[in-house]
């Protein structure tokens, strides 16, 4: 698969999650093998795909690739961190813990975002004008 392929095919999966979201589609309370329900799944996949994306439009060994990996990974790390947090699986909290997770969560989607935008700006200020 052609990278440019694959980068609108991550592109198209987030923002297929994202509107699965924001929509408060019912088929979300689903439960996955394991307990894991489907909307925590999706969840992590409209923070991972963009965050991918960003890592792939990024030029190597740039301020903006060490960024986007850095957004990359915290959002590769959200799901196991949330799960972690709210001590079972549907991200139930109880206390301060859900403070400290909407922080990590906001952080986290700030960091994808702002980081896939930087990419996109960065690649486009490129194409205009070639070195």
């Amino acid at each position: 698969m052609s990278k440019p392929i694959f980068l609108l095919l991550l592109l198209a999966v987030a923002a297929l999650a994202m509107g699965s979201l924001v929509s408060g589609a019912g088929h979300l309370e689903q439960t996955l093998p394991g307990g894991l329900p489907l909307g925590n799944a999706v969840t992590a996949l409209a923070l991972v795909c963009p965050a991918l994306a960003a890592v792939l439009i990024s030029r190597p060994q740039s301020a903006c690739r060490r960024a986007s990996q850095a957004a990359f990974a915290a959002a590769v790390l959200w799901l196991p961190i949330s799960v972690i947090l709210a001590g079972n699986l549907t991200l139930n909290f109880v206390g301060s813990r859900g403070v400290v997770w909407l922080a990590l969560s906001l952080v986290t989607l700030m960091l994808v975002v702002g980081c896939l935008a930087w990419a996109v700006a960065a690649a486009l200020r490129a194409y205009r004008q070639p070195e």
